[in-house]
């Protein structure tokens, strides 16, 4: 039996099939070198998170935490334009970014803005700063660990379990 999608279900198909092209314009990841911060905030809106940049720029920060598995860093240089537009939340990049035992919870923030989770656990004196990513569709986290004096100790990934405790 053949069935038709009817006006109704073509409206519908092309209403979705264009938020989606809609939401591409407001994709952080799609902001070009040279872009004005202006332009930017007007494009993506108001940022997750804004902290200053050595130099006089500024990194504006859009974060799909808590539900989502991204973190795009917008660099701005002090002339106001667009230096960068990076997804931090990459197993690929993690070794090269965090600065153990050089990194203090507010270079943790300016790079990877709020967590998804606050932690603590019996191991560790501190707390352990978690966030949701993807690695080749795969749902990880990354975890941080801050000591009571906020210096960044050690860091690891794992496997996300939490869609596994909601089977079970």
């Amino acid at each position: 039996m053949k069935r038709s999608l009817g006006t109704l279900g073509a409206l519908g198909f092309f209403a979705v099939a264009s938020l989606g092209l809609a939401g591409c314009a407001n994709d952080p990841t799609r902001i070009q070198p040279g872009t004005t911060a202006a332009e930017t905030l007007q494009r993506l809106g108001t940022p997750t998170g804004r902290y200053p940049l050595n130099g006089g720029g500024e990194r504006l920060q859009y974060s799909r935490m808590p539900a989502g598995f991204e973190v795009i860093d917008i660099d701005v240089d002090a002339s106001g334009k667009v230096v960068s537009a990076t997804q931090v939340l990459s197993e690929a990049r993690f070794g090269q970014d965090i600065k153990v035992n050089e990194w203090r919870q507010n270079d943790v923030m300016a790079f990877y803005g709020r967590p998804y989770e606050i932690s603590r656990v019996s191991s560790f004196d501190g707390v352990v700063w978690t966030w949701r990513y993807k690695a080749v569709n795969e749902r990880r986290m990354l975890y941080i660990y801050i000591d009571p004096t906020g210096v960044v100790r050690r860091y690891h990934t794992g496997d996300d379990l939490a869609l596994d405790r909601l089977r079970d």
